[in-house]
């Protein structure tokens, strides 16, 4: 069991390589690509939002934004409720891209799970959620406490 965590991580990591092996040619990196599959499930989001959510620093996803909006596939919109914040969103010229990626994903999935009933994947899928609801609701630890 204890190394059960260490081969989900291995697995999303053979997943992402996978996937950036075949996405490549399209001209935008992992991180470009992860921002814009984010904002496309969840357009609107602040940045220090997304910067949480993909688990890097703010500093550094400002970056990522600065080089997709120079490139038109994402847009910084004035935060209505916080004029020191910004609202993101993909582009209209971002959508054939975004489609080309989820093309080049759905190929990559499909060979990933070549051979595995879809039973089984389902049952994966529920006990992975059950995991993320479990750590969700787990107590944190007491930094003090934890020497």
């Amino acid at each position: 069991m204890e190394t059960l965590p260490f081969e989900i991580g291995e697995t999303a990591h053979a997943l992402r390589k996978a996937f950036d092996r075949r996405a490549c040619g399209l001209g935008v990196t992992r991180a470009q690509w992860k921002v814009l599959f984010r904002l496309e499930r969840q357009p609107g989001l602040r940045q220090i939002e997304l910067a949480d959510m993909l688990d890097i620093e703010p500093i550094t996803l400002s970056r990522i934004v600065d080089r997709l909006e120079e490139a038109r596939l994402v847009e910084r919109v004035a935060d209505p409720a916080d004029r020191r914040a910004w609202r993101l969103h993909v582009t209209k010229t971002a959508r054939p891209l975004i489609e080309k990626l989820r093309g080049v994903a759905n190929e990559m999935t499909c060979h990933a799970f070549e051979g595995i009933p879809s039973e089984q994947i389902e049952i994966a899928r529920r006990v992975l959620g059950r995991v993320r609801e479990n750590v969700a609701r787990a107590v944190p630890i007491d930094k003090a406490s934890n020497q």
